[in-house]
C-alpha cells in the first residue's frame, strides 16, 4: 500500500510540474501580436527614458530585458508575422537595444540610440495601425 502511494504522489507531482512548465504565454503576454507589440513598445519607452540614477533603473532594465526575451521567444516562429513590416521593425529594435543591455549593461543607453528606437517604435506603431 506504502508503494502504490509513493508512486501516485510521485504521477501527481510529475503531471503538476509538466502542467506548470508548458505554460504558452511567457511573461505575462496575451498572445494577441498587436497588443503584446504596443505593451512591449510603451513599457521599452519608459526603460529607456529613465535617468541615470533613477532608484529602480537597474530593476525596470532587468524587466525590460526580460520582456524583449519572452516576446522574442513568443513570435519568432511565427510564420504569418515574419513577413510583416510591423514585426521585422520592432525585431531590428528589440536586438539592438538587447545587444545594447547585454554588451554595456552598467551604461546609459546613447542619445542616438534612444532616438533610432523611438523612431522604429513609432514606424511600428504606424505599421500595427495599417494592419502591417
Amino acid at each position: 500500500m506504502k508503494r502504490l502511494l509513493s508512486r501516485l504522489l510521485a504521477l501527481v507531482m510529475v503531471v503538476a510540474i509538466g502542467l506548470v512548465g508548458c505554460s504558452n504565454a511567457p511573461g505575462g503576454l496575451s498572445g494577441n501580436y498587436r497588443d503584446d507589440t504596443l505593451m512591449v513598445i510603451n513599457t521599452l519607452k519608459t526603460a529607456i527614458t529613465l535617468p541615470a540614477d533613477a532608484p529602480d533603473k537597474a530593476a525596470i532594465q532587468g524587466d525590460a530585458r526580460k520582456l524583449i526575451n519572452d516576446f522574442a521567444s513568443r513570435y519568432r516562429r511565427d510564420t504569418a508575422l515574419l513577413k510583416l513590416s510591423s514585426f521585422t521593425t520592432m525585431r531590428t529594435a528589440l536586438n539592438s537595444l538587447a545587444g545594447h543591455y547585454s554588451s554595456y549593461p552598467n551604461r546609459p543607453v546613447p542619445q542616438k540610440m534612444i532616438d533610432r528606437l523611438n523612431t522604429e517604435f513609432s514606424q511600428v506603431e504606424s505599421f500595427l495601425k495599417r494592419g502591417n
